[in-house]
């Protein structure tokens, strides 16, 4: 459990300089939690529900759901204007604004202002988002595995509120700032369905060129792990590559070296910048994720390196086994770990055009990446500017 330190510095540090009007309360006083629950939501009408893996972090938007009718066991009720906020693991920042009626995850608390003439609606889930909030809520956090807040340690909380008509001035501020934020995000959005409809037309829509094995014009081999008893083996200038890597999607730099000595006895070899390493086993989701090397670089057992010849653009490589994801994962079916091989990676059937058409299809990608890094710099950048308004509009 977590200790009560954090909970007394945070509420001591709104009981010190108030600006005129604004007065210390605490979080019980002014905001209700709802308890309102429904036994029967498809019989009631109720077409969404809402768990803990629907909210995005830093996303008061609720972007995704689940439908009723396909099963549910949530029965805590939630209507439009209700802040849902996720007192399981609230590191995570998970708190949104409610905008349809619903059931919810008893891992989510459903907010509501006590007294609107006290508390402006709009103004309560932008007070649930600032960084006081959440450092309190994981200060009152118990549980190792999966900590949770608690009603009870909530209701103590301590900001400044300040008057309604400051309030109001506040959360229209606020409003338009979060407007930009969604307007980055769906710019975001949109680059990345532009990429998926691409690998959709270039890769499973399309009839140009012809299916052959990914082995008949590249070459797959894996690599291995030097004995971590041995110190002469690392510590070195040669780049390591463990599985985790593949999430980084292009690899520019790595964590972990080998020497000569271990490059030379542990039969491994270097692979050349430009390879796609696909991952054969892992944890979750990890199976069948490729990655584009930008360096040269050796890599363990789990990886399985895809070297194209001199007839293929490695980029074109690259993003037809990104899109092939689903695929590989499946192409592993029927083996008794679930995991592919280097054979299995040989075998798997590619469509591949002209060398000329390639590089025009990596060309299209490539520019839709760019627009994709771009936004979500431009993104990231207007939520930052977004917290720290907030922060401050809110601070003491």
């Amino acid at each position: 459990m977590f200790s009560g330190g954090a909970r007394e510095v945070s509420n001591l540090a709104v009981k010190q300089e108030l600006k005129a009007g604004w007065k210390p309360v605490k979080f019980g006083d002014v905001v209700k939690l709802s308890r309102s629950r429904c036994s029967d939501p498809e019989g009631e009408g109720i077409e969404r529900y809402v768990g803990l893996e629907h909210i995005e972090p830093e996303n008061l938007r609720i972007r995704s759901w689940g439908l009723v009718k396909e099963g549910t066991t949530f029965t805590y009720l939630f209507r439009p204007g209700q802040v849902l906020f996720g007192k399981r693991r609230a590191y995570q920042r998970k708190v949104a604004i409610a905008d349809f009626e619903g059931v919810c995850s008893g891992d989510i608390y459903v907010f509501e202002s006590a007294d609107p003439k006290f508390l402006l609606p709009e103004l309560l889930p932008f007070l649930c988002q600032t960084k006081r909030f959440f450092e309190y809520a994981v200060s009152t956090s118990a549980g190792s595995l999966s900590p949770r807040t608690n009603w009870k340690s909530l209701v103590n909380f301590e900001f400044a509120l300040p008057p309604l008509k400051e309030q109001k001035r506040i959360a229209e501020l606020l409003t338009v700032a979060l407007k930009a934020v969604e307007a980055s995000q769906n710019v975001f959005q949109a680059t990345q369905n532009i990429l998926r409809a691409q690998q959709r037309y270039f890769f499973f829509d399309s009839r140009e060129g012809k299916k052959i094995h990914l082995g008949q014009i590249a070459t797959v081999q894996n690599g291995t792990t030097p004995s971590r008893k041995r110190t002469d083996y690392w510590v070195g200038t040669i780049p390591w590559l463990p599985t985790g890597k593949v999430n980084e999607r292009s690899i520019f730099e790595s964590e972990e070296f080998i020497t000569k000595k271990a490059l030379n006895e542990c039969s491994l070899n270097i692979i050349p910048k430009g390879s796609t390493l696909i991952a054969m086993i892992g944890q979750g989701q990890t199976r069948g994720k490729a990655a584009r090397l930008e360096i040269d670089a050796c890599i363990n057992q789990n990886f399985g390196a895809v070297i194209p010849g001199k007839k293929v653009d490695d980029r074109f490589i690259f993003y037809q086994l990104e899109s092939n994801y689903e695929k590989l994962r499946a192409w592993s079916h029927g083996t008794n770990q679930h995991a592919l091989n280097c054979k299995l990676i040989k075998t798997f059937p590619v469509l591949i055009p002209s060398l000329e058409r390639q590089k025009v299809i990596s060309t299209q990608m490539r520019t839709t990446d760019f627009a994709i890094h771009k936004a979500e710099i431009h993104l990231e950048k207007t939520r930052t500017v977004f917290s720290q308004l907030r922060d401050d509009a809110l601070s003491k």
